[in-house]
């Protein structure tokens, strides 16, 4: 495999866009679908998101995520939307979920809260694979 070609054959708009795509899920995810059980969960509470500075936790977030669909975008290569989609969602349910699960463990954390937070990679990783296949 040559990393020239391969990094010539990503679609940077669509990488951009499933890196953007994770706010949304995340808003929803951890907003009113899963907002109290995570809190309670990890023990974060109100007051210490208020206090978080916005540039630094978002602007980190939105780097991160860029890492993750520029990777995922390699792994489907010249695929469409149902690549995308298979390899979203097994990034997201073989690697990332089973590696929260090893930390979780090691860390003593419940079983919820490493529910709640592989199934948002799941998803995210699911839907980035998805916008990424579609836009090749």
């Amino acid at each position: 495999m040559d990393p020239a070609q391969v990094f010539a054959n990503i679609n940077w708009l669509a990488v951009v866009v499933a890196a953007l795509a994770a706010f949304p899920i995340g808003a929803l995810w951890y907003g009113p679908l899963f907002r109290s059980a995570w809190m309670a969960a990890t023990g974060v509470t109100f007051e210490q998101g208020r206090q978080a500075n916005p540039l630094k936790l978002y602007g980190s977030t939105f780097v991160l995520n860029l890492i993750i669909s520029i990777s995922l975008a390699m792994f489907i290569g010249k695929g469409n939307v149902h690549a995308g989609l298979f390899a979203g969602f097994m990034a997201g349910a073989t690697f990332v979920a089973t590696a929260l699960g090893v930390t979780s463990l090691f860390e003593f954390k419940s079983f919820k809260y490493w529910a709640i937070n592989a199934g948002y990679q799941v998803v995210f990783f699911t839907v980035a694979g998805a916008i990424i296949g579609a836009w090749h």
